[in-house]
C-alpha cells in the first residue's frame, strides 16, 4: 500500500534530511575520537525554531511491543493497587536511559525504574541524562490517549437481552480491525514503493477480505473522507487534541465509508468508519488499483500545526502498537437492511 502523499517532494526532503543526519553524525565521529566512545546522541533530537516558537521536527517511534505491554501492566496493576505510574512516563524514564536504542531493551531495567517510581522517588532524581523531555513529549504523543478510565456497554450479567454501562481502567484505543475478522501483516514501514516514483511506505499494510469493517483506533474528528490517487477512497481521523492524524486507506469500491458519518463529525474509538478494500493507484475515483485488499494505516504526529501538511511530515512505524491493539477489539454488528455495520457495544 501506498503511503497518502501528494507529491513526491514530500519524501525526497524526508529521505534527504535523514541522510544528512546520519551523515553528519559519521562525520563526526570520524574527526572526534572522544564522541565514539561517549554515550549515544538520540538521532532523533531535532527541533525547529519560528520566531519564540520551537517544536520537535523529526521523531521516530521503535518501542518493542514488549516493552509497551510491560510498561501497560504496570500502570494497569498500579491503579488496582490505589496507585499512580503512568505508563507514558516509565516509557520516558527507560527510553531516555537508553538513549532512545530500544534494542538494549531489558524488561528487568523498566521493572527497577517503576519500583522507584511506586517508592516515591521524583521524575527528576530518576532522569539519567537530559533528553527526558524530549522522549516524554514523542511518547506522550502517540500514546497520551491510549489508556486511562473510560465507559463501555457490556452485556448485563442479570439479562443476555440487555446491555449496562461500566466503567473500566486500561487500553481504551481500539484495533483497527472488527473482533471476529482476520488480517495478515508484518512490519513493512519504509519498505519501497513504486507507483508514480519511487518512496518509502510510510504506514502499516494489513491484509484481508473485502468488506472487513474497520474501526477508529481513537476518537476525533474526520478531517478528511474521499479519493486520494494513492491512498484510494481513504478517511483521515485527527485526535481531538489535535497531535495525531489517523490515515485509513483502500477502502471498498463503490461503498467504502460508513454513511453514518461525513467530514466534520465526531467519532468515538471502536466505532464503524469503514470496510476494507482495494481501491487506489490512480487518478480516477472509485477503482480497484491494488493487487490484494488490506487496510493502509498510518499515523502521523503533528507537534506543530504548520507540520500538517508539509514537505517533513512525521509518520511514524505502527507494528508494535498495532500488535499492542490486538488486546482491545470492537464487536460490531449487521444491519440486514442497509449492510452496514455498527458497533455492539
Amino acid at each position: 500500500m501506498q503511503s497518502p502523499v501528494k507529491a513526491p517532494i514530500t519524501y525526497n526532503v524526508m529521505c534527504l534530511s535523514r541522510c544528512l543526519v546520519i551523515a553528519v553524525a559519521m562525520i563526526l565521529l570520524v574527526v572526534s575520537p572522544v564522541m565514539a566512545v561517549a554515550a549515544p546522541q538520540p538521532a532523533t533530537v531535532s527541533t525547529r525554531v519560528d520566531g519564540e516558537k520551537e517544536f520537535i521536527k523529526w521523531a521516530e517511534f521503535n518501542i518493542p511491543l514488549s516493552a509497551l505491554k510491560n510498561a501497560l501492566n504496570h500502570d494497569i496493576k498500579a491503579h488496582k493497587n490505589g496507585q499512580i505510574l503512568n505508563w507514558v512516563e516509565l516509557l520516558a524514564l527507560t527510553g531516555t536511559k537508553y538513549y532512545g536504542n530500544w534494542k538494549r531493551y531489558k524488561a528487568k531495567e523498566m521493572d527497577a525504574i517503576a519500583a522507584k517510581m511506586l517508592a516515591g522517588e521524583s521524575l527528576e532524581d530518576l532522569r539519567t541524562n537530559k533528553y527526558y523531555d524530549f522522549f516524554y513529549e514523542v511518547y506522550h504523543t502517540v500514546l497520551g490517549e491510549f489508556v486511562g478510565e473510560y465507559a463501555i456497554e457490556a452485556p448485563d450479567p442479570q439479562d443476555s437481552a440487555k446491555t449496562i454501562v461500566v466503567q473500566k481502567y486500561g487500553l481504551k484505543a481500539f484495533y483497527p480491525i472488527a473482533k471476529g475478522y482476520g488480517v495478515s501483516q508484518s512490519d513493512d514501514f519504509m519498505n519501497n514503493r513504486s507507483y508514480g516514483y519511487t518512496r518509502p511506505h510510510l504506514g502499516h499494510d494489513m491484509m484481508g477480505n473485502i468488506g472487513t469493517p474497520i474501526i477508529a483506533v481513537e476518537g476525533g474528528i474526520v478531517e478528511e473522507m474521499g479519493w486520494n490517487q494513492y491512498g484510494g477512497w481513504r478517511i483521515g481521523i485527527r485526535s481531538l487534541d489535535t497531535k495525531r492524524y489517523y490515515f485509513y486507506g483502500h477502502l471498498r469500491k463503490d461503498h467504502p465509508f460508513n454513511p453514518a458519518f461525513q467530514k466534520g463529525d465526531i467519532v468515538q474509538a471502536g466505532d464503524v468508519i469503514g470496510y476494507m478494500g482495494m481501491t487506489g493507484y490512480s487518478v480516477k475515483e472509485n477503482v480497484n488499483g491494488m493487487k490484494v485488499p488490506h487496510l493502509h494505516f498510518g499515523l502521523q504526529l503533528v507537534f506543530d500545526e504548520s507540520q500538517k501538511e508539509a514537505l517533513a511530515e512525521i509518520w511514524i512505524d505502527t507494528y508494535d502498537i498495532i500488535l499492542l491493539l490486538q488486546s482491545n477489539q470492537s464487536a460490531v454488528v449487521r444491519d440486514d437492511s442497509t449492510k452496514d455495520y455498527d458497533r455492539k457495544y
